[in-house]
């Protein structure tokens, strides 16, 4: 925790920015921040479920701007920052929401680029989206989200590219932190466990294509997305520094 004394991070005027917002976690967190009167930039490769979202956030009180992106492409992330300080004139909450996932065993693995294109969404967009935001949010002593996971604690099988992913996510906000702690800007990183999102329906296979959810992940004692939601708006109220999820986890 930077050494200002935030009792309560209330988002109301406050600019944040969303990436992956157009559906499940990033959406329900766009969401509740608009219904706290935040100004919500929000980023997504699909562009018709964002607009979606933004209607829906506008309805529950707050503004919305809807910023096409594709967070493994440098340009776009860059392109979200400016977009958002134009628009609403800077940036107190970026949430690095973006995430890939896959289903395969290591071995049968017949497409190495899943690696890539894990670690470009999950990882590296992270990084461009902190990079270019860093700047306009210590102007406002603001804060910085991960999105992570319990497999950026402890390695999970099937999983090993975003478990991969998420462990590098971890590295970099934890150095991240570190060497903003005289900055009055924070680092707080979420690590749910299984939560009730479309990203599962999504995994990649071992042939770097979408699979879909598989039989057993539906039997699986997922956490409900606003259980979820509601933890990580609480965390962003305190500015925590890390949010484990469940007592299993």
């Amino acid at each position: 925790m930077a050494e200002t004394d935030w009792t309560t991070y209330h988002l109301e005027e406050r600019v944040v920015i969303v990436t992956g917002a157009s559906s499940g976690i990033g959406r329900a967190i766009a969401e509740s921040a608009a219904e706290e009167g935040a100004r919500v930039a929000l980023a997504a490769r699909r562009v018709e479920q964002l607009e979606e979202v933004a209607q829906s956030c506008r309805q529950r009180g707050g503004e919305a701007l809807v910023v096409p992106t594709d967070v493994s492409e440098e340009s776009d992330c860059e392109a979200l920052v400016e977009e958002t300080v134009e628009a609403f004139g800077g940036i107190d909450v970026l949430v690095n929401n973006a995430g890939l996932t896959m289903r395969a065993p290591f071995e049968e693995i017949e497409d190495l680029e899943i690696f890539e294109k894990i670690m470009r969404v999950n990882y590296l967009g992270a990084v461009y989206c902190t990079h270019y935001a860093l700047s306009h949010l210590k102007l406002r002593e603001g804060l910085i989200v991960g999105i992570s996971s319990l497999t950026g604690k402890a390695g999970v099988p099937t999983r090993t590219a975003y478990a991969a992913s998420k462990h590098a996510m971890q590295g970099f906000f934890d150095s991240l932190r570190v060497e903003l702690r005289d900055s009055g800007t924070d680092v707080l990183v979420i690590s749910p466990g299984y939560v009730e999102t479309p990203i599962r329906e999504k995994a990649l296979g071992p042939d770097a294509e979408p699979r879909g959810e598989s039989p057993e992940e539906r039997d699986l004692d997922a956490m409900s997305l606003e259980a979820c939601t509601e933890r990580i708006m609480d965390a962003i109220h305190g500015r925590e520094r890390e949010v484990i999820m469940t007592l299993k986890g």
